[in-house]
């Protein structure tokens, strides 16, 4: 509710007062910074961690529902184009394709050749009341005023959280095993 209020604040002060004021309805944009607690990095930490043995289970709501995921380095150049453009407007921005949790859930394990089969579980806790089965986007608007396709496909932003949440699932290890071997001798201890 308060995303709709914003933006129809933001349209009546472009209308009212004639200030350059644009909505950009961004679908899910995704990357290796993306809070641990919704899903798409949760499967990628959750992916690497089992593939590293620092965990064993992943625990997953609807397996069916479908996003449209993008890369949010995209839809930052998105941003900038609403603004470098002649005319406030309002915009989508999406990759116009959806993909399920489970294809998630397969690319992220299939990239480090894990049988996500073996360590993902259904958990009815993770299931909303109000899910919305299927949300893909329209950015044709956006695609014909401002020139902006999305560049990064939806295999290559999987390869990228993996890549990145696989980075810190080898630090965890490191400092995991440091911590089993103890102080070293001559370090200093305060």
């Amino acid at each position: 509710m308060s995303k709709a209020a914003a933006h129809w604040y933001a349209v009546n002060y472009r209308e009212a007062y004639g200030l350059f004021i644009c909505n950009g309805i961004l679908f899910n944009h995704e990357s290796p910074r993306r809070g641990e607690t919704f899903v798409t990095r949760k499967i990628t930490r959750a992916a690497t961690r089992i593939k590293l043995g620092l965990q064993d289970k992943l625990y997953l709501g609807d397996l069916d529902a479908r996003r449209d995921w993008g890369f949010a380095g995209d839809y930052v150049e998105a941003m900038w184009r609403m603004l470098q453009h002649d005319k406030a407007d309002d915009f989508v921005i999406a990759t116009g394709r959806s993909y399920s949790v489970r294809e998630f859930v397969e690319l992220a394990f299939g990239e480090l050749d894990v049988d996500w089969s073996k360590h993902v579980e259904i958990d009815p806790r993770y299931f909303r009341p109000s899910e919305v089965d299927h949300l893909q986007g329209n950015s044709a608007k956006a695609r014909k005023a401002l020139g902006w396709v999305p560049k990064t496909s939806f295999t290559e932003l999987v390869k990228l959280m993996v890549a990145g949440d696989l980075e810190l699932a080898r630090q965890e290890l490191a400092l995991k095993e440091l911590g089993r071997q103890g102080p070293q001798r001559g370090a200093a201890h305060r």
